[in-house]
């Protein structure tokens, strides 16, 4: 191994220790908080190993621990998405891949499956499980990658039916980003590793630069773990009684008459009572104050109004906002404390909605409203 990354390595082992030693003790004692402690633990372990395996002794012939990468994303995504998800043996069997190449690099751990990229396709014995490990590996990261970023996002489209407003501790947005990263960080790792293997096009082996990623993905995904809360409570609601009421409505379906009627209903309050006021407003807070069923308010909205909830709120706090541009009142009011002040939480919400919605910027439309550019 080369002197350089050694540093690296050290920083990379203590960082990870003390996060995973951090993420194990924080409060709540979720699912979720203990698969991100174990995957700091596996990073500190894999960079031990391979601090060991050039100082020390051969401990395994090609690395191994990288194919519980990919599982453990999926399921701090799906245990971050679900809370109430319980955890079961069925989930294990997401590592079989990580056992089986941890048993055969063990195996011939003294045997040269690959230590030099260059020599990867060399015909000897070997080649054929050089060749295995490489594909399984690329489709671990692949497939685990694309999973989670699929969940992530129909856990974003759900809460659009659930919430009126934008949060990164609601929306994992930053989780979004961090397993693209993750992915393209691989990607590229995995083509320079094809260079070095078919020719000597890179003058480093691409093999060591995976531990200063591995070191700075530790930071970053520990940083944004630790600050991130658990999503408990009202804002998403995935019992098994809420399941059951879902299948229940959709199979005796909702006459349209009744659907009119709790439409009227909605709207009568929205406008009157105005609790779009509330940036907090949730689907349980209409429900609660209407008395019509979450389900029955997303299901109406959905097939009678064409919006889901998040759009159907925003709109009223667009109209709000409209009104008081043209009220002279409101003149010396900021545009920001205006939108606050009409139910948005979030600047950038505000601003982007705004403009799907009336096709120019705030400050544009007021400017043209009347003539107030602040």
């Amino acid at each position: 191994m080369a002197y350089n990354i050694e540093p690296v390595l050290y920083i990379g082992i203590s960082q990870s220790f003390f996060a995973g030693l951090l993420i194990s003790t924080k409060r709540p004692f979720n699912t979720a908080n203990r698969l991100m402690a174990a995957w700091m633990f596996i990073f500190c372990i894999e960079m031990i190993f391979a601090l060991i395996n050039s100082k020390v002794i051969e401990m395994y012939s090609f690395p191994f621990i990288a194919f519980a990468y990919g599982p453990l994303l999926y399921l701090y995504v799906l245990f971050m998405t679900n809370p109430e998800r319980k955890f079961n043996r069925l989930s294990l069997l997401h590592f079989i891949p990580f056992v089986i190449f941890f048993t055969v690099s063990v195996v011939f751990r003294s045997e040269p499956l690959i230590r030099d990229l260059r020599s990867f396709f060399r015909p000897d014995r070997f080649i054929s499980l050089r060749i295995i490990y490489s594909l399984s590996f690329f489709l671990s990261i692949t497939i685990y990658s694309i999973l989670s970023f699929i969940k992530i996002k129909q856990h974003q489209d759900n809460l659009k039916n659930l919430v009126s407003f934008t949060s990164q501790i609601i929306t994992l947005n930053w989780l979004k980003v961090l397993s693209i990263s993750f992915y393209l960080a691989y990607f590229i790792l995995f083509i320079l590793g094809g260079l070095n293997m078919i020719g000597n096009f890179i003058p480093f082996d691409p093999y060591f630069v995976i531990f200063g990623f591995i070191a700075l993905f530790s930071f970053v995904f520990s940083f944004y773990g630790i600050r991130q809360p658990a999503i408990f409570g009202e804002v998403v609601h995935n019992d098994q009684a809420d399941r059951e009421e879902t299948e229940k409505y959709s199979r005796s379906g909702l006459r349209d008459q009744q659907a009119e009627k709790y439409l009227k209903k909605l709207l009568d309050y929205m406008e009157s009572a105005k609790p779009y006021l509330n940036g907090d407003l949730t689907i349980h807070d209409l429900s609660a104050a209407t008395g019509i069923s979450r389900h029955h308010i997303t299901q109406v909205l959905n097939e009678k109004y064409k919006r889901n909830f998040f759009t159907f709120v925003n709109e009223y706090r667009i109209r709000e906002v409209i009104e008081r541009f043209g009220d002279p009142r409101y003149n010396n009011y900021t545009i920001l404390a205006i939108a606050l002040d009409s139910g948005f939480n979030s600047k950038t919400t505000f601003n982007s909605f705004f403009k799907s919605q009336t096709g120019c910027t705030p400050s544009e439309y007021r400017q043209k409203l009347t003539g107030v550019t602040a």
